[in-house]
């Protein structure tokens, strides 16, 4: 199994590789540029997939390494320090290649840590759980967070290539499964009907880990992102679509504090409060959010946030990065398929969604 699709950007262009039980070391070699490579994961993927890839690429480079701690509360300043701290020990010079070897944290912090180090060096992504394939290892996107926001420190620096092994999926707990399956969920709703149908139909395999399923619904979801990607690489319009859910779910994670909710986990409850607020505008129906709904509760998703006091998540939402002049904008559905980025919502009924569960 493998397929193979193309990321264009301004920069750059690169391939995603999608594959099975893949050597890794074999297929990002051609990708490596000069011979210094760190590569950086955390606690939980070391035990797993690190010493095949060390020793593979040992044969070629000249390779280091650096463990983070395992989840979202430590994608900070504090621990990217880590990865500065490794490449200068090991005198690593601008030709060094950084190689993400993990979830959305490793891959954003790695990202993040190639962009700044030495003003920028190049880096690969060989995202490990379902949500870093579809969503955070494509379009260059990287950053840590800040106790006041998420992601709101960071850069946009694109990798050189992207490896997806589905064989990876198969170590991945439940409940990160579930997690990766919010943002697919998501490609369906604001981009095309039909995938939604077809998650649908298929979502039983999908979480029995059908390597089949897994790797067509990966493919769909990296080539609408690399679609947007290519029309929008910095989000000065139509990339905003892809936050659908993401500033309602961005307010749970902030407040529940990093890691207590995962990411995925936020968005899906935050997809349901955005498609509720598109009821109230009368742009969809309530069927529509019922089959939302359905379709996260048969990924094992959370449809219902956690109780926030209105004026506390009111003033999380101005913490996001797509607040303009001191205004809130949210990605709404008009139907099932299609999303806008909008600002003209009413106040009162984004209360009242948010007011909801309090």
């Amino acid at each position: 199994m493998r397929k193979q699709l193309t990321v264009h950007t301004q920069s750059h262009d690169y391939p995603i590789i999608i594959t099975s039980k893949s050597q890794m070391a074999v297929e990002i070699a051609p990708y490596i540029k000069g011979k210094q490579v760190m590569v950086v994961t955390n606690i939980t993927v070391e035990k797993l997939y690190l010493q095949d890839l060390l020793t593979g690429l040992s044969e070629q480079f000249e390779v280091h390494h650096v463990v983070l701690p395992d989840g979202e509360q430590y994608k900070t300043q504090q621990y990217i320090d880590r990865i500065y701290d490794a490449l200068m020990d090991a005198h690593c010079g601008r030709d060094v290649t950084l190689v993400a070897l993990g979830g959305g944290v490793v891959g954003d912090m790695t990202g993040f840590a190639a962009a700044s180090f030495m003003r920028g060096v190049n880096f690969i992504q060989i995202p490990t759980t379902l949500l870093s394939q579809v969503d955070s290892s494509v379009g260059g996107k990287t950053g840590i967070n800040h106790p006041k926001g998420k992601n709101m420190i960071g850069a946009f620096w694109q990798p050189q290539m992207v490896l997806a092994d589905m064989h990876t999926l198969t170590t991945l707990p439940k409940r990160e499964l579930s997690a990766g399956m919010a943002e697919v969920i998501k490609y369906a709703l604001i981009m095309d009907v039909e995938f939604l149908t077809w998650l649908e139909d298929n979502m039983a395999d999908l979480m029995g880990l059908d390597e089949i399923a897994l790797a067509e619904a990966v493919a769909r979801c990296c080539q609408y992102k690399a679609d947007i990607v290519a029309q929008d690489e910095r989000e000065a319009g139509k990339r905003a679509l892809l936050n659908f859910g993401h500033t309602f779910g961005h307010v749970i994670e902030t407040h529940e504090g990093y890691g207590q909710w995962l990411h995925g986990e936020a968005v899906a409850a935050g997809m349901v409060q955005a498609a509720k607020l598109s009821q109230q505008m009368q742009w969809i129906s309530r069927d529509d959010v019922d089959r939302i709904c359905e379709v996260l509760q048969a990924a094992q998703l959370p449809i219902v946030p956690p109780a926030i006091e209105l004026t506390t998540a009111l003033d999380l939402m101005q913490h996001d990065k797509k607040v303009k002049s001191g205004q809130v904008r949210l990605i709404l559905l008009k139907s099932l398929g299609d999303a806008v980025v909008t600002a003209d919502f009413d106040q009162t009924q984004l209360e009242a969604v948010l007011n909801e569960h309090v």
